[in-house]
């Protein structure tokens, strides 16, 4: 798997090490609660980078797949898997790759998840920013997370990825069930950019909700993005709802935030959040019916490594698309001005 990064600035400090943390925090095998497939995803930097800095050329970068398997997949050839991409590139393409780890697989993140480090590098070195992603639902266990304060250690301290310790437990009891009856859930990851400043965004087509929610629902299995109040501020009014203006040093502070840092498109100053959501896992070891690719009726019970519940994972690839989404609009506010 492979990214090229094209547009980073030139002498950006580039740690191989700091994206490899990134990296292992995506990987596979990582704990019990997820596929137990065995990538190291070891990143190779291939261009772009000369003496620990960036260049201002392509940052072109590499992770060889170890632990790969296609022959696992031999059962699927003429099968369609229930809630997978396999009828829909069929349909668009009029052939599909039945193996794993293709354009529809999460395998495919890992080139954002690299990416996206040297965007956090960026952001952080240059604008003050910070990215943090946590689990917040698992199925209709719900977490208690102060986005202002909850920290990367809070975050990684459980298997789960879920700071709220007693949240984190019941999870971990959930998804181990749910793996043991064939079966896999979904939930909500929460994410918080602190330090943004007011003035990134665009007005109309790019506007830095519309990008960050474009970014996150490219990831595979999301299914829904909402930023500040979300859909919660349907049963508010306006006098609920509306963030009122307090005096400030260099611009006005916020007395709530229930924009989500965002208003007319473009960042306030205050912290950007929001949530993605993310369906259960499809491939489950229960028998399921489906149809062949000459559509007679069978059934499938998937077999091979998978993971029974994708938010631990996923928590690493939501914080990559707001870091990339960021940093480029980070970037052409540094070119309109």
């Amino acid at each position: 798997m492979g990214v090229i990064v094209d547009g980073c600035p030139a002498d950006v400090p580039i740690d191989i090490a700091e994206i490899q943390a990134d990296l292992d925090r995506r990987r596979p095998g990582q704990s019990r609660l997820v596929t137990q497939r065995k990538e190291g995803d070891e990143v190779e930097i291939l261009s772009g980078v000369f003496e620990g800095r960036s260049t201002g050329t392509p940052i072109a970068m590499m992770v060889r797949n170890a632990d790969q398997r296609p022959g696992a997949y031999d059962h699927l050839k003429d099968v369609f898997r229930p809630s997978h991409a396999d009828f829909s590139y069929l349909a668009k393409y009029g052939r599909r790759d039945h193996r794993g780890g293709g354009r529809s697989s999460a395998r495919e993140t890992v080139g954002r998840v690299a990416a996206a480090a040297i965007a956090r590098r960026l952001l952080q070195d240059r604008y003050g920013v910070d990215v943090l992603g946590w689990v917040a639902q698992v199925h209709e266990i719900d977490a208690e997370v102060d986005r202002e304060t909850v920290t990367l250690e809070q975050v990684e301290a459980t298997p789960t990825r879920c700071p709220d310790p007693n949240a984190a437990e019941r999870m971990v009891t959930a998804i181990e069930q749910a793996r043991s009856d064939g079966d896999s859930l979904g939930g909500v990851v929460g994410f918080v950019a602190r330090g943004v400043p007011a003035g990134w965004g665009e007005p109309v087509f790019d506007r830095l909700e519309a990008d960050l929610g474009k970014g996150i629902l490219s990831l595979p299995a999301c299914k829904g993005f909402e930023i500040g109040s979300g859909f919660a501020g349907t049963r508010m009014t306006g006098l609920q709802h509306n963030d009122a203006y307090l005096p400030g040093h260099d611009e006005p502070a916020l007395e709530t935030n229930y924009s989500g840092g965002v208003q007319g498109g473009i960042s306030v100053g205050a912290s950007i959040y929001g949530r993605a959501a993310f369906k259960p896992t499809a491939t489950i070891s229960s028998e399921q019916t489906t149809v062949t690719t000459e559509l007679e009726a069978t059934t499938l019970a998937a077999k091979g490594r998978h993971d029974p519940c994708v938010l631990p994972r996923a928590v690493p690839m939501v914080e990559a698309m707001i870091l990339l989404t960021l940093a480029d609009h980070a970037l052409r506010q540094g070119a309109g001005r």
